[in-house]
């Protein structure tokens, strides 16, 4: 589990930017992990990595519906509106998202900002930019929190990582089985 701080690329190398391989150590390198998914360069949170193909395969399959959770500051004000397109999934140019559930946490309205959490069951690219983007509001920040049973571990700073415990290796498997 790894807390991936912005401005790392998603990858296993990449010739312009640090990737999150660049945040382990020795060991860990020496075990060939690859990141499970993707965040994008200026998302940052959970992102696990492993080597075990079968259990990145299952975590990141459609047919799983692995919900993600992300909390995100949003410049505008989202509405109760936003929550039901949300809840009926939203077309966009080249996908229709599935429904995901768009939870307000808090509104500023002297800022003009929101603070929202996403659960999302894909992970298509740029997909709750996009989504709260087709609401005509715009993500100024976005933090992935959960990923299936597995919960970002609020001790790790922005490019720590950490193995994973037995428990949380047992409930993320038997969440995918």
């Amino acid at each position: 589990m790894m807390n991936k701080p912005q401005g790392v690329i998603s990858a296993t190398e990449d010739p312009k930017h640090r990737t999150v391989l660049d945040l382990l150590d020795d060991y860990a390198r020496a075990k060939e992990v690859f990141p499970v998914g993707r965040l994008d360069i200026d998302t940052h949170g959970l992102l696990l990595l492993t080597n075990d193909g079968q259990l990145a395969h299952a975590l990141l399959s459609p047919k799983r519906h692995v919900d993600k959770t992300y909390q995100a500051q949003v410049k505008g004000i989202m509405t109760q509106e936003d929550v039901h397109t949300f809840a009926k999934g939203i077309p966009l140019k080249d996908f229709t998202c599935q429904p995901a559930k768009l939870k307000i946490l808090s509104v500023d309205s002297d800022k003009g900002e929101s603070q929202v959490s996403v659960t999302i069951a894909e992970g298509k690219f740029h997909q709750v930019k996009r989504m709260v983007a087709y609401c005509g509001k715009e993500v100024v920040d976005l933090q992935r929190l959960t990923m299936g049973t597995l919960i970002l571990d609020a001790k790790l700073k922005r490019g720590e990582w950490r193995r994973l415990t037995k428990e949380e290796l047992e409930n993320l498997l038997a969440s995918i089985a």
